[in-house]
């Protein structure tokens, strides 16, 4: 008997046992982006060829994992995404996590400096500290990396609107230390485009937003060749409600459209496109996660050789971070978040991610604890070295149900691909309110299936249970906010004012031609003083601030 026929009888025996007796579970399965899921997968359900689908491990295209021996070699980045009140603050948490054996820093920046905002604007005065750690010059970010070898550890900046002025002044923080700013390694978010999607810290209009990031790629993948220099965003499209399919689609639309802005300035793809990373979220359904994971890196590799005719196999690769859904945490019954972060964290490793932040536990309820940060790396470090999913490349590759949905959300990837591609691109989908109509679309019905108990959460709308549990809320400095105004007042009274302001006069005129990269100019300004809200200011009056049309 074959595959086929031995799947038609098991089907009928399947169907038999369900209508003779009464099941505890309904009968319709799907993931968490609504793709319906069968009983059983066989053989039947494998598509194409071995070589030309999955491949090996370091090798086009790339489904199986970005590098050969994968974890068996080097294990992931481990981080974990921190920044409050002050310099001092944020340095002390710093340094804790790496004694708890943390690989590489994430650092959390205010709304202000996010926005471009000083501490001293009447519009930043109530966020400063508050979601992040405020960083208005250089001194500060030297402050935050006060003791930190900056040419031995990996940093990320989750920065966009003004991450070129954030990425000078940690050049200029390493500089100032007399280490070479080509030894440095880290990344920079540097992705606007999903700010225009989902996140909404932007600034100014989309066409000069675009060049502000292009210009930074240009620049840091030349002059800091170790820097990744963008991270392309899909964390906060599936955060602010996308599905699985929108978060991959839309994160690879945006790469296409930063690829080739830069290929249209007349740079090689092959001189950039290996500096290039990306940034999704692992949610709750493993499968569906390690399945998104593999899909996106062989879309990635496909639209790479052939649309943009990368050569070298590095513009092929697809690295990305991973963060743990924070949008999934739960303020009833914290502790049981752990759980879920584990889940989460797996995915990504079985996933084959090259760097991964575990959400604390109790972030749902504030920032995180010195305690519930540190139980967050060793929730990495459990899998890493206990769980064994780490002695062999890409584990659950072959899996029938695996394979058969890494192909399910390829397909659909690619649709959505081609709907962005037909509007013109990423940045006229975006002025049209496709993207974000998309996510409102899928948020809403995400809610709905919450709301009638489709998708359990457990202490929200199953298993719940009465009271609130007494857990331990992290509290910011309160004096943190004057510390940073009043190291900001002495800075500026310090500095040569003649040379601030000719700084910001080279800005505004670079600014006012196409053509000119931006950087070696805000790099300029960082260094003989400027602040970031001085620089903000001086492209604002150039460019003008964005406000959204509401077209959708």
């Amino acid at each position: 008997m074959d595959v086929e026929e031995k799947l038609k009888e098991w089907n009928e025996r399947v169907v038999k046992a369900w209508t003779s007796k009464k099941t505890e579970r309904k009968q319709t399965f799907s993931t968490k982006s609504g793709i319906q899921v069968k009983a059983l997968y066989t053989p039947l359900d494998w598509r194409g060829d071995y070589v030309e689908r999955l491949g090996f491990p370091g090798e086009y295209p790339y489904t199986r994992g970005v590098y050969p021996s994968m974890y068996r070699g080097r294990l992931w980045t481990v981080r974990q995404y921190a920044g409050f009140g002050s310099a001092e603050q944020t340095n002390e948490r710093f340094r804790n996590l790496l004694r708890a054996g943390q690989t590489g820093l994430s650092v959390a920046f205010d709304l202000p400096t996010q926005l471009g905002l000083d501490p001293d604007h009447p519009l930043a005065y109530s966020e400063v500290g508050v979601v992040g750690v405020s960083i208005p010059h250089w001194r500060e970010m030297s402050l935050v990396m006060e003791g930190i070898p900056l040419d031995q550890v990996t940093t990320s900046m989750t920065i966009n609107a003004t991450a070129a002025e954030l990425a000078s002044m940690y050049v200029a923080t390493a500089e100032a230390r007399g280490i070479d700013r080509r030894k440095l390694d880290g990344t920079v978010q540097n992705d606007i485009l999903k700010e225009y999607i989902a996140r909404k810290n932007f600034i100014y209009p989309p066409k000069p937003s675009m060049r502000y990031s292009v210009d930074l790629i240009e620049y840091m993948s030349r002059e800091v060749p170790k820097w990744h220099p963008i991270s392309i965003s899909g964390y906060h499209i599936r955060e602010a409600g996308g599905d699985a399919v929108q978060e991959v689609a839309f994160t690879i639309a945006d790469g296409i459209e930063y690829v080739r802005r830069t290929v249209e300035r007349g740079v090689d793809v092959d001189s950039f496109a290996p500096t290039l990373s990306f940034f999704y979220a692992a949610y709750m359904n493993l499968f569906e996660e390690v399945a998104k994971f593999r899909a996106a890196r062989r879309v990635w590799a496909k639209i790479m050789r052939d649309w943009f005719h990368a050569k070298r196999p590095e513009s092929m690769i697809m690295k990305f971070h991973t963060q743990t859904g924070g949008a999934e945490l739960t303020a009833q019954q914290p502790e049981v978040n752990l759980i879920r972060t584990t889940i989460q964290a797996l995915a990504a490793v079985l996933g084959g991610t090259q760097s991964l932040h575990v959400n604390a536990y109790d972030e749902a309820l504030g920032l995180p604890t010195e305690k519930a940060a540190k139980l967050a790396v060793r929730v990495q470090q459990v899998i890493a070295h206990e769980s064994g999913v780490t002695d062999t490349v890409d584990p659950l590759g072959g899996s029938y149900y695996v394979e058969w949905l890494t192909d399910e959300l390829e397909e659909r990837i690619w649709k959505k691909i081609e709907q962005i591609e037909k509007l013109g691109g990423m940045v006229r989908a975006i002025e049209l309110g496709f993207p974000q109509r998309e996510i409102a679309e899928s948020s809403y019905s995400t809610q709905r299936r919450i709301e009638a108990g489709e998708l359990v959460i457990v202490g929200v709308n199953a298993y719940r249970e009465e009271g609130q549990e007494d857990i331990e809320v992290f509290k910011p400095d309160p004096e943190g906010r004057e510390k940073v105004l009043d190291r900001l007042r002495k800075y500026r009274s310090e500095r040569n004012e003649m040379k601030v302001r000719d700084a910001l006069n080279e800005i505004r005129k670079a600014a006012e031609k196409d053509g000119v990269n931006l950087v070696p100019y805000i790099m300029a300004a960082i260094q003989r003083g400027t602040t970031v809200g001085e620089i903000s200011g001086t492209l604002r009056e150039v460019w003008g601030e964005y406000v959204e049309s509401g077209v959708f």
